[in-house]
């Protein structure tokens, strides 16, 4: 009888799984038809079989995961057992700053930290985004500039990314992955390596694919927009989401105020007292309708 190990997801191949065992070797793993989601990040057990494969026995309960809407009004987990989130944004193309607020509701509904980078700040135009991430910064989150083509404020991001595991998020064209490539060396190793498990010629996944980084620490790598929404976020709590308008809830001359047209509002009269970001509280609003849906979209 094999003995059961444990193994990290790495992604997701066909319909295996590439797990890295505890050597840091890659296993191709089946899954037990009952096992339910299994994401890139989750510690599993497993069972070596024939062929230098595996067959994946049980998903490890996780410290945290981010999911999106899927058939039939169900979520699908895109991630599990993150640490942080990064919403990357840059000069062109110009800011979804509707996506990067979505996001950074989500993370902070499921207790997941998240930071905003921007990209490409030797491009021209970087300067006129500064307005609009300094109602970020005020509202306790931090904010990474770089360039990955001149290679300014990389250090500084690295150090944040030795420890724990991370992901890259936001919509496409603002460099996500040029800044993995510059933050993974090896990365086209891994690409390699995981292309000879597949048993399909080359690595042809379009999903998450989790890495480990010089230095320490994890990385998860998502093509395109990382798409995971606010299908499990009631409406009633978006407010708690937005970490600027902390301060005024509890003081609503209503216990159930939304925040929109409700008399005394706090939230509101700090909006028209400029003491809260109008675009912020406009775009929190937007949220509202879309909380409880389906989907979302991204640039």
């Amino acid at each position: 009888m094999q003995a059961i190990r444990q193994g990290r997801v790495v992604c997701h191949l066909g319909k295996g799984l590439a797990v890295e065992d505890e050597t840091g070797r890659i296993v191709l793993c089946h899954t037990r038809r009952r096992l339910g989601d299994a994401a890139v990040g989750d510690h599993v057990r497993w069972e070596p079989c024939e062929g230098d494969q595996g067959r994946v026995l049980e998903v490890l309960p996780r410290r945290s995961s981010l999911v999106r809407p899927a058939h039939g009004g169900r979520v699908r987990v895109v991630a599990a057992n993150l640490d942080r989130v990064f919403v990357v944004l840059a000069p062109e193309p110009e800011p979804d700053w509707l996506l990067a607020d979505q996001i950074l509701a989500v993370c902070e509904y499921r207790h997941i930290t998240a930071a905003l980078i921007l990209n490409k700040i030797d491009l021209v135009g970087a300067s006129a985004l500064e307005r609009a991430l300094r109602d970020y910064e005020a509202a306790g989150y931090e904010v990474f500039r770089i360039s990955t083509r001149t290679g300014a404020g990389l250090d500084a991001l690295r150090s944040m990314l030795h420890t724990g595991c991370s992901m890259l998020s936001g919509q496409s064209g603002v460099g996500k992955s040029s800044l993995t490539n510059a933050l993974l060396p090896d990365r086209n190793l891994r690409i390699g390596e995981l292309s000879a498990h597949s048993g399909l010629g080359r690595h042809t996944t379009t999903s998450a694919t989790l890495y480990s980084l010089p230095g320490g620490g994890e990385l998860i790598d998502s093509p395109g927009v990382a798409v995971f929404g606010l299908a499990e976020v009631d409406p009633t709590e978006l407010a708690q989401t937005y970490r600027d308008f902390h301060p005024y809830l509890g003081k609503c001359r209503f216990n159930d105020c939304r925040h929109v047209r409700d008399k005394g509002c706090a939230v509101r009269e700090a909006v028209e007292a400029g003491t809260l970001s109008p675009a912020r509280y406009e775009r929190y609003l937007k949220l509202l309708v879309r909380a409880g849906t389906a989907e979302f979209s991204g640039g």
